[in-house]
């Protein structure tokens, strides 16, 4: 029998459709914008945006320790309710901010890493494109900014929306590649790493990767706790005219406003994106700006055991590094025994692989929520994601905490046998890491209601974990240990 799972996604296409009918936006994922002028639209709308989550009143304790950080609404919210590590962790407005715990991240890119070949320029369009994916739009105003200061411009970010003839046929198939690779994970096939090795090496892949598994981790956080749009407008006073090449001005010409109201050139005014997943209107044949999510529904208990099954007997995609080697760059503290399959994948950026094998630990170990229901958000998220080898990590820690294959299975359903407040988490993993703009207001609003917001925001920070885990080990096709 299959797991209701469909109804799941049918449910949110419909509540999408609420927008255009007035229905309160608390209650409705946020619509995507179809053209290039409607998306600066939104992303100068999102200055005005309500955050999700309340904060304490500062003491002078506080602005003390704060001092000018007090005054940003996300270095407040990881200062209250993060663990010490993780709240000093980044924090950035330009998607410098690392979820999850640890003092790097896993999926940061900003490392010193001779073997990390590709130019930031490039990682910062996969960024851009990723973020269109998720309609996380506070990301895609801090892109913008970056590729205006690398040099791009305003018909050239136009072009990556929608008319990716404009690019080499290397970095096109790079784009459609992040474009599945965040939107449809479990799409991808062999087929996509062939398409991908005509033009780049697997550890510019692996690193391709990695970058872009950390572009989703910092849209979840953006979007999950509701972060403001910044309002300098990200730098986009420095934007040239439309048709203009360069940011460069004269002197004497007047500083432009920032904002993201800025001219579109006129053949780039009515184009459909070709990136944000798009609705198709039935009668009309015509784009909808509603928000799409599809997944199919959930295997039953028996297809998902021959899946895991499968996985141990699985040859990796991208190369590992022999276990000698990966030691060289764990921490002090690791546990004696065959090293796991990700942290070899990892130990092939050796300059960066301490730092996230570290985040990776510290995000199951440190915090406030238990284990049990860091797996169980570890397992909803992996099954959604088909990431067998993260769903067999979350079935191994569940069964040593005691979970029958009963209680293991009752996450694949509809929560009944589950407490309203779990229920309530649930639903916030649910859809926080299935489609970033999905979680509405009022999800976020009942697990805080129910737990509180230092559990909520917690919470956020690790499903932002478990989405870059299970992109990267089941990209990579990493085969399960036994």
């Amino acid at each position: 029998m299959k797991q209701p799972f469909t109804m799941f996604s049918i449910g949110l296409f419909l509540a999408s459709t609420g927008i255009a009918m007035g229905v309160d936006s608390k209650s409705t994922p946020r619509p995507v914008p179809l053209t290039r002028p409607e998306m600066k639209e939104y992303l100068e709308d999102m200055k005005a945006r309500k955050p999700r989550i309340p904060l304490p009143e500062l003491t002078a304790e506080d602005k003390e320790k704060l001092g000018e950080r007090g005054a940003g609404y996300e270095a407040r919210l990881r200062y209250h309710y993060l663990p010490a590590g993780e709240a000093r962790a980044g924090g950035g407005g330009t998607g410098t901010a690392r979820p999850g715990g640890g003092a790097v991240g896993f999926g940061g890119g900003r490392d010193n890493d001779p073997d990390m070949t590709l130019s930031n320029k490039f990682k910062v369009e996969l960024f851009w494109i990723v973020s269109r994916t998720n309609n996380c739009q506070y990301c895609l105003g801090h892109q913008e900014s970056k590729l205006l200061a690398a040099g791009m411009a305003e018909d050239e970010i136009a072009a990556l929306d929608s008319d990716w003839s404009a690019f080499p046929q290397a970095e096109q198939s790079a784009f459609a590649f992040a474009r599945k690779f965040t939107f449809e994970p479990h799409q991808l096939r062999d087929a996509d790493f062939d398409q991908l090795r005509k033009d780049y090496t697997d550890l510019q892949i692996l690193e391709m990767i990695l970058s872009m598994a950390g572009n989703n981790s910092i849209n979840r956080w953006k979007e999950g706790a509701g972060i403001p749009q910044s309002q300098n407008g990200g730098g986009f006073g420095r934007r040239p005219e439309a048709g203009q090449t360069s940011t460069t001005q004269p002197a004497s010409t007047p500083q432009v406003p920032e904002t993201y109201l800025t001219p579109t050139a006129a053949r780039f005014q009515t184009k459909v994106t070709r990136v944000a997943p798009l609705a198709i209107d039935q009668k009309s044949g015509e784009p909808t700006r509603r928000t799409v999510f599809q997944r199919p529904a959930l295997e039953s208990r028996e297809e998902a055991k021959r899946a895991l099954a499968a996985a141990h007997q699985r040859t990796p995609r991208l190369p590992l590094v022999d276990e000698s080697k990966a030691r060289e760059v764990l921490p002090e503290n690791w546990p004696q025994g065959s090293l796991p399959q990700w942290v070899r994948l990892l130990a092939n950026f050796p300059n960066s692989a301490k730092g996230r094998i570290s985040s990776i630990r510290a995000a199951e170990e440190r915090g406030d929520l238990s284990p049990l229901l860091k797996a169980q958000v570890s397992w909803i998220i992996a099954r959604q994601d088909r990431a067998w080898y993260a769903a067999g990590l979350a079935e191994k820690r569940l069964r040593e905490l005691g979970q029958s294959d009963d209680q293991i299975y009752q996450l694949d359903g509809d929560w009944k046998e589950f407490t309203p407040t779990e229920r309530s988490l649930f639903t916030v993993a649910q859809r926080l890491a299935a489609t970033p703009v999905i979680l509405t207001d009022d999800n976020v609003d009942e697990a805080v209601k129910l737990t509180g917001p230092r559990d909520v925001v917690q919470l956020i920070s690790y499903i932002t974990n478990c989405a870059s885990f299970d992109r990267i080990t089941e990209a990579a096709g990493l085969a399960l240990e036994n």
